[in-house]
């Protein structure tokens, strides 16, 4: 038999027979190597540790601290999720069942929605067949083959992948007796090797989540190599469910949905306010750079939508509506209307960097089954801006975007990272055009001296970007700012300037927002904060509460004084103990409760109680707005319990 070489990451090399498969590569390095090997890269592709070695090779064999291996591990245990419902639920289809970032997933066709028993004995039938230590086995069968055996089984959407994935051969993964599916692999050697995984809940799905299709259901889970980490995260699992901000603005009385209008909030009053506020906190931010506020129509005839192309690309997706046998469309994005404002007049390189900005109103036909509280709505606003720069000023101006950003989020108390998307396969313009615009946001985050990772092929078609990502206080990751290099609407609206040698040229647009929507960045804000929100955003900063009725009077005058500092002050002149109302007001996530009894009257002062740092004793009024101004004016970060 023939020898082959096999090159290890040390350097080191190997002479093995011809056809020698991982897993006897891994147990001749070292036992523990082969007790804790999973899978491996083959010349960087991941296989199986059943894979036989044919020829010459660079081997990695992946354990659970080599980059790739949990993705692998949540994906067997998807497919042992999937062994554990067709055994309880024999009438079951199985469509997909990926690893994703947290975890896994796998959709069904079943005759009923699963309710919460049905997930703990899914669980422990997991369980049970981990315990059985079952091989995960890889079975090349022709195309037919596999379609037949699949359609015998009752399993159309497999057969429905196969035909339109499969080649010839298509693969196959069987757990032992328990399980078949179609799947490329690879996977972990056995059941036995999944020790820390967990069903979380179910939900609604259809098939390829397009709502036209089947609707099925959706089991979500997830595994991790240790117990401690997959505690962790069910901890952290916990405390999101506290923060969610659905709860919590519903306990907060900030918004509210009905099924009259899906995907549109209603901004209580409470939460209109907060809106205003981070409206205005945007418009202060950018008052002295340049900008020029601009509003755009709602409504605007298919032509403009097929001049920027979204009436070929993205129809689908916009709210259409008819007028006098006119198609029109809801306005899904500003751009379009940047651009007819940046062309209704002659524009020359001295008005440039020319910078606009709009909260319009937008509208997206999302799918009624993706709408998810305020982070996937119908009709939102964005802090949106159009800057139409010179080609040579890109550098300066995305440097002056960074700097924007970073300013926004410090004042959150907001961490994140930044991330640099290049040139996808298919793109318009020229590669030249490209290389130079990468190079130039390239240049502007190392002058910002700006950790980022680059995100190969991740580009816009248009041009390429930066987007950040916003850790919360329990460490989600939330997309919100994004910094994108346009070269085609200017194209596709003709856009021209006069430069300095008289002769027309073309802009470059960057779209830029930096809360994103402000619909899913006050959602964000509300599960960062857990619904207490610092001084200077908090809808209500202080309530007044009067000890007994004698004192309602007094209380009143001080939440006048208040008010008239430009505090949000109310006034909790109920009828209730004062213990009663110091909870309800901690309830509410007040940041000051300031009670008013016969000393304070007295003294002209309050007895005040701070949230999460409790009695702060008794202070003059006067010294308590002076103090309460100067933490607004320095935005200082939330105190929580």
């Amino acid at each position: 038999m023939s020898q082959i070489t096999v090159s290890m990451p040390d350097g080191s090399t190997r002479s093995v027979p011809a056809g020698t498969p991982v897993r006897d590569v891994a147990a001749g390095i070292s036992p523990r190597l082969a007790r804790e090997a999973l899978a491996a890269y083959v010349d960087e592709r991941m296989v199986d540790l059943s894979h036989p070695l044919e020829t010459d090779a660079a081997l990695t064999v992946v354990t659970p601290r080599t980059p790739g291996a949990l993705e692998l591990y949540r994906h067997s245990t998807a497919h042992l999720l999937a062994a554990a419902v067709t055994a309880l639920f024999p009438e079951a289809q199985c469509g997909i069942g990926p690893p994703t970032e947290d975890g896994f997933f796998y959709d069904f066709i079943v005759h009923r929605p699963f309710v919460p028993e049905d997930l703990a004995a899914i669980e422990e039938k997991m369980l049970e067949l981990a315990k059985r230590d079952l091989a995960y086995e890889r079975k090349m069968l022709p195309k037919a083959d596999a379609k037949a055996y699949f359609a015998g089984k009752g399993e159309p959407l497999k057969v429905q992948l196969i035909e339109e994935k499969g080649g010839d051969v298509v693969s196959c993964y069987t757990i032992e007796d328990a399980f078949i599916d179609f799947c490329t692999g690879p996977h972990v050697p056995s059941t036995g090797r999944l020790k820390a995984f967990k069903v979380l809940s179910s939900s609604n799905a259809y098939w390829k989540g397009d709502a036209a299709n089947q609707p099925m259901q959706r089991i979500y889970g997830t595994a991790f190599f240790k117990r401690s980490a997959l505690d962790e995260h069910l901890a952290r699992l916990e405390e999101a469910k506290k923060r969610d901000h659905r709860k919590v603005g519903r306990e907060l009385e900030l918004f509210t949905f009905h099924h009259w209008a899906p995907g549109a909030p209603f901004w209580l009053p409470k939460g209109a306010l907060l809106y205003g506020l981070l409206s205005d906190y945007m418009r202060g931010k950018l008052s002295g750079g340049g900008y020029q506020e601009v509003r755009t129509p709602l409504v605007f005839n298919k032509r403009l939508w097929e001049t920027s192309g979204h009436w070929d690309h993205y129809r689908e997706n916009m709210f259409l509506v008819e007028s006098e046998q006119e198609p029109f469309g809801l306005k899904a994005m500003n751009c379009p209307g940047h651009m007819l404002i940046f062309a209704s007049q002659v524009r020359s390189y001295r008005d440039l960097p020319l910078r606009f900005a709009d909260q319009g109103v937008l509208h997206r036909q999302e799918a009624s089954g993706v709408l998810s509280g305020l982070t996937r709505v119908r009709q939102f606003a964005q802090d949106d801006a159009h800057c139409f720069v010179a080609e040579d000023q890109i550098g300066a101006e995305v440097e002056r975007l960074l700097a924007l950003v970073d300013g926004v989020y410090t004042d959150f108390g907001l961490r994140y990272t930044t991330e640099l998307s290049t040139r996808p396969e298919k793109y318009l313009g020229e590669e030249a055009t490209w290389d130079r615009a990468e190079s130039q946001l390239r240049q502007a985050l190392e002058a910002a001296g700006r950790p980022f990772a680059v995100s190969e092929g991740e580009g816009n078609f248009y041009g390429p970007k930066i987007d950040f990502h916003v850790m919360d206080a329990i460490g989600r990751k939330w997309q919100c700012a994004t910094i994108q290099l346009d070269y085609q609407l200017p194209q596709r609206f003709n856009l021209k300037y006069v430069g300095a040698d008289n002769a027309e040229h073309r802009p470059v647009v960057i779209h830029r927002a930096i809360f994103g929507s402000f619909e899913r960045f006050i959602a964000l804000l509300i599960e960062h904060y857990a619904g207490a929100f610092p001084l200077w955003l908090a809808p209500v900063q202080a309530v007044v509460l009067p000890i007994a009725d004698r004192h309602a009077e007094y209380g009143e005058s001080v939440r006048q004084q208040l008010a008239a500092a430009g505090l949000r002050a109310e006034l909790d002149a109920r009828q209730e103990k004062i213990g009663y109302k110091i909870r309800e007001a901690q309830l509410a996530r007040v940041p000051y409760m300031l009670v008013a009894g016969d000393r304070e009257a007295a003294s002209g002062a309050v007895a005040v109680r701070a949230r999460g740092r409790g009695d702060q004793g008794a202070q003059p009024v006067g010294a308590f707005i002076e103090a309460a101004l100067d933490e607004i004016r320095r935005k200082a970060p939330a105190v929580n319990d």
